[in-house]
């Protein structure tokens, strides 16, 4: 009977690495493909024009904003200098007990204003609404609220926006000039489906070097756990979510950066405070809404890279960070269970939320059993050396095959890691990131599960500690 048991448990740990394998390498050969479309499109694309054309509609940008003073007003001058010709921004102070408010009080000269606010969403008491009385940031607003969480500030910045569109982004990203303009093109180009939502790529901004919210210097992180994370988003951007917009099976828009149709927000009800995986909860919470109404539509990643972030470099802000998003996400699964393998909703049901309970949610459980088992194999003297050593090997090098092919993807469609160096230096991070990163990302992604069915709190944030970027001041 024991035997049967460990030739089962064996084909189960086999078959899960092949369909990984598969999984994996299929994304990857539609993201290429997929990749070499939008590159061409974008070299055609005449996004200045947008520069002058008066009918444009109005986007409304809203950044959340808790504990920040280090970065918000770097961060506010970038925003108030994008290419767009009709735009506002609306900063939402949640609650900060630093120097936030008083720090873009100080830079922008801002004063508080009477504001009429009429929403169907829900939100924390809004304590005041600041506006400056500069014309050059005529359209900035400060908003100062009592603490709710992410969710909570959204919900209120949306509430005041007056944009047909609003763009979401963590007021700690550095954005590309254009960002507007590239986010907003995908609403016009589809006649035979709505466009609902478009997000952005993540890259890494530590060690990079800025002036006044601009990006001037690309370069590799000098910490090695950011520098694990630059391939971590090279992969989850330019391969996976790439591929999942080819077939229409986007779950998720990061809450870094992404634009949505804001009637379509409203009606869904805005984002949900009583989770931590708000982007991805409100992304299916639409989809849901639009097939349950038959109605056909897409969410859009734009690949350009036009968004920068910076990353914990502190592993117990990495923790806490991967079991906040690993919590998030069984939320969403759970909440949406209904979606699951129902052809209702499509790829999304049929295949897109299997795959993320399969490889995400899944993973690091299956990880630590396989772990387990390997062990109990190990001190009964029951390992079949020569085949665990051939599959170890395999999958060793496919990672790092997977890994190399997203940096080689980036570096030819986008070239940002001009200096050879800098390539090197990732390739060494892909070779050791298998017995290093990965295991610790499982790690936390573990607890994240613990978390989530044994803690009381689940929705708890953490503490997200910023060192700030660097800047080079104008000589």
């Amino acid at each position: 009977m024991i035997e049967l048991i460990l030739v089962v448990f064996e084909y189960i740990f086999l078959l899960y690495a092949i369909l990984i394998v598969v999984h994996y390498l299929v994304l990857a050969i539609i993201a290429l493909f997929e990749l070499r479309k939008v590159v061409r499109e974008n070299e055609l694309a005449q996004y200045k024009s947008l520069m002058i054309y008066e009918r444009v509609p109005l986007v409304s940008i809203v950044a959340p904003a808790f504990n920040e003073e280090r970065t918000i007003v770097e961060n506010i001058n970038g925003l108030l200098h994008l290419r767009y010709s009709k735009y506002e921004i609306i900063v939402v102070n949640d609650g900060s007990t630093d120097e936030t408010l008083q720090t873009a009080i100080d830079a922008f000269e801002l004063v508080k204003v009477d504001f009429a606010l009429d929403s169907v969403l829900d939100y924390k008491t809004i304590r005041g609404i600041y506006r400056s009385n500069l014309e050059a940031y005529a359209n900035l607003i400060i908003v100062d609220k009592e603490n709710g969480g992410k969710s909570d500030a959204l919900n209120a910045g949306i509430s005041i926006a007056k944009g047909q569109y609003f763009m979401t982004i963590d007021v700690d990203t550095i954005i590309d000039p254009y960002v507007i303009q590239y986010l907003i093109k995908p609403f016009f180009e589809y006649s035979d489906s709505k466009v609902i939502a478009t997000g952005g790529t993540i890259r890494v901004a530590n060690s990079c070097e800025f002036r006044k919210g601009h990006l001037l210097n690309v370069n590799i992180p000098k910490n090695f756990l950011a520098r694990f994370q630059v391939l971590e988003y090279n992969r989850a951007f330019l391969l996976s979510r790439l591929a999942w917009k080819k077939l229409n099976g986007m779950v998720l828009i990061s809450g870094a950066l992404g634009m949505f149709d804001r009637k379509l927000v409203l009606k869904c009800g805005g984002y949900s405070t009583k989770t931590v995986g708000e982007d991805m909860e409100l992304i299916l919470r639409m989809r849901r809404y639009m097939y349950d109404r038959e109605e056909r539509h897409k969410v859009i990643l734009v690949p350009h890279p036009m968004s920068w972030t910076e990353v914990p470099e502190d592993w117990r802000v990495f923790g806490r960070q991967r079991s906040r998003w690993t919590r998030g996400l069984i939320d969403c699964m759970i909440t949406h269970r209904k979606m699951w393998f129902n052809p209702r909703y499509k790829i999304v049901g049929l295949f897109s939320m299997p795959t993320v309970i399969l490889y995400e949610w899944f993973a690091p459980v299956i990880q630590m059993l396989g772990m387990v088992y390997f062990t109990y194999l190990v001190i009964i003297d029951h390992v079949n050396w020569p085949f665990f050593l051939v599959l170890l090997l395999f999958v060793y090098l496919f990672g790092i095959a997977f890994s190399t092919w997203a940096l080689i993807c980036d570096h030819f469609a986008y070239h940002q890691y001009k200096s050879t160096k800098h390539i090197v230096r990732l390739l060494v991070i892909a070779w050791i990131e298998a017995f290093t990163f990965n295991l610790v990302n499982s790690f936390f992604s573990l607890k994240g599960n613990f978390e989530y069915f044994f803690k009381k709190n689940r929705s708890d944030w953490g503490t997200m500690s910023r060192t700030g970027f660097v800047t080079i001041k104008k000589p």
